[in-house]
């Protein structure tokens, strides 16, 4: 019988919880269209919900007073207080605004955790497809100019070679990852940023300065996170591009996305690809391109399984088939023209990732191993304008073979605390393989580096304004090297164990305004980087680069403080940034041309150790959108470098006529330099986008004799201004079309000095990549 009583109380208790839970439900929707996949939750709890994909949800919460919160990626969050009694059913409908700004989204390169923007401890840039379509971007290398202390530049005019400088430092001070992970490797450094295309770029996050100094040593300029597009929705685009450079050469592009996911949300796939196809330019008529002719074939795709609401599996697979050539007389084989750099490369770059969350979700673990292997033809010489046997010996010999092979083995644990404190804690190993040779030019780099690296990170929260991110890296590197030119060999073996402090605090002094600052340590060891790998072409001959002997790490203490006033007032949003650097280089690696002219004609490059140098400035960004119609973004950068002593470029042999050059600023270095960013979206038909960037001037160097003799050259100013229309036809539903064209370098504001015939310096090359292009773009699919 008191069993009896007591099933009949237990039962008539659930009964009674049952009857007290109220029910919230509705739509969720931005300008009449529903948006899918929306979190809704109560603020300050536990309970929350997704949307489904037609944006409709359902939510059994107790009676009382809450506030309901709606967050989607690329809108800004609404919240909504309601008051529910028990039994009680209510429908609260949401209607979003959208993110223009992007204010409200959420990143991860601040703290390897995903995080909103906006509070973010750390000053993070992010570059979405919007603006990448906006600047008509094919490539990565097209799009990042347009985010503050960020500038591309085009180092060759024989292969193409392109780098990023963040904060006024070459390329490799630059962290690049993909999907979070570094295989970006020294060799796919000198022509990467143009083998990835912008469509399969959900967003590049940017982390000026040792923000992210967790991500790696190297990220002494910062960090550049290139995250692929995830499979989100059920839709498929097809699209082509046709741009004529100068109305002389065609640039032609094809691309498609096609994505599917479960309806229960579980699995989700996308494949992707791009084909480009440009043609060589020369800007001067004189028979040498100064772009290079460009095959590029790139598929691949990314997938993903939940086994469970707290487990996910996801993997990416990136194959790239490039082929680039440049020099003259393109239509005969590389051996009978005067100069020919051509590359032929096949790389691959993989991933996997495993996520497990505790129960409460405030523990995390990550899994993550990834790799990326490019195999090489190369070919750097030629006749050099002559047509001697020796010559053409010398041409025949010009061919060399790469491989180039990384490795990144990972686990992170991430534990957050009741009090919103977070705790990150993770191990990694990276390895990477490098063998370059030209047995012609007796030219070999046969470098491998070994890297156990270990970090701690702690956010700590103590008040809702206030958050202090301390973390550590310790980082035991090893590299074993062999450089060989000519009849010079070099050696490195260095083992050492380096400690990499990085703190960082942020501060609100009103709902809307935050101040931000953080100091980090970082490191190089001697090894070849990026410029190492490229070989310039000066006098009818190659310049190789060498590591010198005895070389020293290279040490780094970066400092930042920024103020961020964001706000939105209705349709309005406005953020300004205003944000200080300053970087201090201890043994910085300085290339010198030795003046020394080797056995078989090659110019001689040297890495040193240089005088302790300096780096300091101020970036800005102000960004403007009225309504949903209108969005302004300006950004810039005004810095200064500075050398403590001296810094010899070309050191001389004693040559007649020539003698040591030195500076005291680092060279090709803009003082100042920035982007605008301009749309107008009168309706969803139609929209017109206007973007440029600033280069002010600079010195850069320009070699003028055989033995690599250098003049300094202080070059001009370029504006380099775009305009681009486009219009979208709703078919029906399930299909959209869009149409596009405009002029990229309306003013054609490009270099005219180019170096000229097979004895030109192919590394003077400066300004924006291309002169005046006219282009056409046609897309259809669909596309929520």
């Amino acid at each position: 019988m008191k069993t009896l009583y007591f099933i009949l109380l237990f039962s008539f208790s659930m009964l009674s919880a049952q009857e007290k839970e109220a029910v919230v439900y509705g739509s969720i929707t931005s300008k009449g269209e529903t948006v899918p996949f929306a979190n809704v939750y109560v603020k300050g709890g536990t309970l929350g919900t997704t949307a489904s994909a037609d944006g409709k949800y359902e939510l059994r919460i107790p009676p009382g007073t809450v506030t309901l919160v709606v967050q989607a990626q690329g809108f800004r969050s609404q919240t909504k207080e309601i008051h529910l009694a028990e039994g009680d059913s209510q429908k609260i409908d949401f209607v979003l605004i959208e993110d223009i700004l992007g204010l409200e989204e959420v990143i991860i390169s601040a703290t390897r955790n995903r995080v909103e923007r906006k509070t973010a401890p750390v000053v993070v840039s992010s570059i979405k497809p919007k603006l990448l379509s906006a600047t008509q971007s094919l490539t990565l290398a097209d799009g990042l100019n347009f985010a503050p202390g960020v500038r591309v530049e085009t180092n060759c005019q024989n292969c193409g070679f392109t780098q990023v400088r963040l904060n006024g430092l070459d390329g490799a001070y630059t962290q690049v990852l993909l999907n979070s992970r570094p295989v970006f490797t020294s060799l796919l450094g000198v022509y990467g940023l143009e083998q990835i295309p912008v469509n399969i770029i959900e967003r590049v996050e940017v982390v000026r300065s040792g923000g992210s100094a967790l991500f790696g040593s190297n990220a002494i300029a910062g960090t550049i996170n290139i995250i692929t597009k995830d499979p989100v929705l059920n839709t498929w685009e097809f699209g082509s591009n046709l741009a004529l450079i100068d109305g002389d050469a065609l640039d032609r592009n094809v691309n498609f996305n096609i994505s599917t996911v479960a309806d229960d949300l579980n699995s989700g796939a996308t494949l992707f690809g791009s084909y480009r196809n440009r043609e060589a330019y020369d800007a001067n008529d004189d028979g040498f391109t100064e772009i290079v002719e460009l095959r590029n074939t790139t598929v691949g795709g990314k997938a993903f399984l939940k086994p469970n609401e707290r487990s996910r599996v996801s993997v990416n697979l990136n194959a790239i088939r490039e082929y680039r050539r440049g020099g003259d007389r393109l239509d005969l084989a590389p051996q009978f023209t005067d100069i020919t750099e051509e590359l032929d490369h096949d790389t691959f770059i993989g991933g996997a990732d495993y996520e497990l969350n505790s129960k409460d979700y405030s523990n995390k673990i990550q899994l993550y191993t990834s790799a990326s292997f490019t195999d090489r033809d190369s070919y750097y010489g030629g006749l050099g304008g002559s047509r001697t046997r020796q010559d053409s010996i010398l041409a025949n010999n010009a061919f060399g073979t790469t491989k180039d092979l990384a490795l990144v083995n990972g686990a992170q644990f991430t534990k957050t605390f009741k009090n919103k404190d977070v705790l990150t804690t993770g191990i990694e190993y990276i390895y990477t393989a490098t063998e370059d040779q030209i047995p012609g030019y007796n030219r070999l780099i046969d470098q491998s580096v070994n890297n156990v690296g270990g970090y701690v990170q702690y956010e700590w929260k103590p008040t809702d304004k206030f958050i202090l991110l301390a973390g550590t890296r310790l980082d035991n590197v090893g590299v074993s090297g062999d450089y060989t030119i000519g009849g010079i060999s070099r050696g490195v073996d260095v083992n050492q164990t380096v400690f990499s402090p990085r703190l960082t605090l942020s501060y609100q002094f009103t709902e809307n305004f935050r101040f931000r600052g953080g100091y980090a340590r970082g490191f190089r060891a001697p090894q070849a980087f990026n410029e190492d790998l490229h070989i310039s072409s000066v006098g009818g001959e190659p310049q190789f680069v060498i590591l010198s002997d005895d070389l020293d790490t290279e040490f780094s203490d970066a400092f930042t403080g920024s103020f961020n006033y964001s706000k939105n007032i209705d349709l309005l949003q406005m953020d300004f940034l205003l944000e200080g650097f300053y970087t201090t280089l201890e043994n910085p690696f300085t290339l010198v041309s030795t003046g020394a002219v080797l056995e078989n004609g090659s110019i001689l490059e040297e890495v040193r150790n240089g005088s302790a140098a300096r780096v300091f400035g101020v970036n800005f960004e102000v960004g403007v959108s009225p309504t949903t119609e209108w969005q302004f973004q300006l950004g810039g950068t005004l810095q200064r470098t500075e050398y403590k002593e001296p810094q010899v470029l070309f050191e001389s042999d004693g040559t007649p006529g020539e003698s040591d050059v030195a500076v005291d600023e680092f060279v090709r270095n803009p003082n100042v330099y920035g982007y605008l960013n301009a749309s107008w979206i009168p309706s969803e038909a139609f929209n017109v986008d206007l973007t440029g960037t600033y280069t002010g001037t600079m010195i850069v160097p320009r070699v003028i004799s055989e033995t690599g003799f250098l003049e300094l050259n202080d070059v001009q100013s370029f504006f380099d201004l775009n305009i681009k229309l486009e219009s979208h036809f709703h078919l029906n539903e399930n299909l959209m079309v869009t149409v596009s064209g405009g002029v990229k370098n309306i003013f054609n504001s490009y270099q005219d000095d180019f170096e000229i015939g097979p004895t030109r310096d192919s590394d003077y090359i400066y300004g924006p990549n291309a002169p005046r292009t006219v282009f056409l773009g046609l897309k259809f699919g669909k596309i929520h």
